[in-house]
Parts: structure tokens; sequence; C-alpha cells
């Protein structure tokens, strides 16, 4: 999709890969973008008029829906919103794992239901989810994380395949580390927010269905091509 004009929306705009998005966006030409963040006093100042901020705490329903009537219609939503709390399967507590899905999970399914009818007054559009690459395999002490975005992979398939016939196109985003907050504790090599928010725009532009915006997560996705199990005892021993 041509991103020039478009009116986009990107949740979890206030910092990391949200914060590069909306300007990587701007610099693509985007006519309008809404930075979405629980905390308005977060969001940095883009010095756009383009940009309008909205505050939007996706586990909140009355949040989301209040959002989806401030913006109106949509071209582009990304639902980048996440956090990631580090457990072990053996020693979370379900209010641990229930975090993570709570914002990673069912707060993007929310947003997708309270947005797609905006996307449909303009004829169609594109949601794009960031997933991560351990949606495709796991590592151990990112337990909770791991199965959220495990989570929303699959229901962003799903949604590829039912909103299809509405012209809305569903991207998957697969970042590998990235070098922002939620990564800070990850000793390994990191690519910055920008260069990933960068190639995010440029995947959108080019209309790629899957989206690896980092070298790590090029690596990955021809790793996972090729053989899905030995991604997972790769990521075993890490």
């Amino acid at each position: 999709m041509n991103i020039q004009g478009k009116t986009v929306f990107v949740t979890g705009a206030n910092r990391g890969i949200g914060a590069d998005l909306v300007r990587a966006l701007l610099k693509h030409g985007a006519g309008k973008v809404y930075a979405g963040a629980r905390d308005l006093q977060t969001l940095p100042d883009f010095g756009d008029s383009r940009v309008a901020a909205v505050q939007l705490d996706v586990t909140r329903p009355e949040a989301v829906s209040a959002a989806a009537l401030q913006v109106g219609e949509l071209d582009i939503l990304v639902n980048n919103a996440g956090v990631m709390n580090a457990n072990s399967l053996l020693t979370a507590t379900p209010a641990d794992l229930a975090a993570d899905m709570a914002v990673n999970y069912y707060g993007t399914v929310s947003v997708i239901q309270a947005f797609v009818p905006l996307l449909e007054k303009k004829g169609g559009g594109v949601i794009a989810n960031v997933l991560s690459v351990l949606a495709l395999a796991p590592m151990a002490q990112t337990a909770g994380y791991a199965a959220s975005k495990a989570a929303l992979h699959s229901v962003t398939q799903a949604a590829r395949a039912e909103l299809k016939p509405k012209n809305i196109n569903v991207v998957s985003i697969f970042p590998g580390p990235i070098d922002t907050e939620m990564a800070a504790g990850l000793h390994t090599e990191k690519a910055s927010p920008a260069a990933a928010a960068e190639e995010i725009v440029n995947g959108l532009a080019g209309e790629q269905e899957d989206i690896f915006p980092d070298p790590v997560s090029a690596q990955v996705a021809g790793f996972w091509g090729s053989n899905p199990k030995g991604l997972e005892h790769h990521f075993a021993t890490l």
C-alpha cells in the first residue's frame, strides 16, 4: 500500500518501535498518524501537525471504543502495543501469564474488533500486527510472552482469512531483538528501533504479508521456513 496521504493508527506509540514507526510513517508521507498511548504524557514530541495523540489502554474496552470514535476512519492500523514479562512456565502464576495475554493477545483482538469498521468505511485497508520471532518458537525464560505472541500469530492468520473479502489485508511483523526498553535485559545483538521501523514501513508499502524487519529476524525467517523444529531446538539453547 502506498503510504502517501494515508491515515494510520499506531498503538503503543510512546516509545521503542512504536515511536519510530510514527516517525517513519511521517517520513513516507502519511497524511495523518494517530499515536496511541496509555499515558499521553509519555508520548514524545513528534514535531509534526499530522500527529494526533490518542489515549488508549488496550486492556480497557471503553478506552478502545472511545479511541475508535475519535479516529472515525482509517487506512492502516498498526497494533504495536505490547508487554514482555520474564517468567518460567514452572514458576509463573496465573496472574503473571494473564498479564502478557491481556495486552498482547486480548488487547490487540479488542482493537481489531473496534477498528475494522473504520477500515471498512474506506473500502478496505491494512491491519499490521507486531508479533515477535518468539511467536514462531519460544524461549523458556519468556514463556508467557511467547505464548501470548503465538496466540496473536494464530489470530492474525485467522483474521487474514476472514477479512480478505472486506479488502482488508492482515500483515504479520516478526521483530527479533530490538534495542528498546523491553529488551534491555537481553544480552545479544540488537537492531535499532528506527531501522526496524523503516523496514516495517517499507514492508507495508511493498505489500509484504510477513515482515522480518531486522537482521536476526531475517535469519530466523530462513531457519523457520526450512527447519521449524530446528528453530525450536535453537531457541531452547538460548
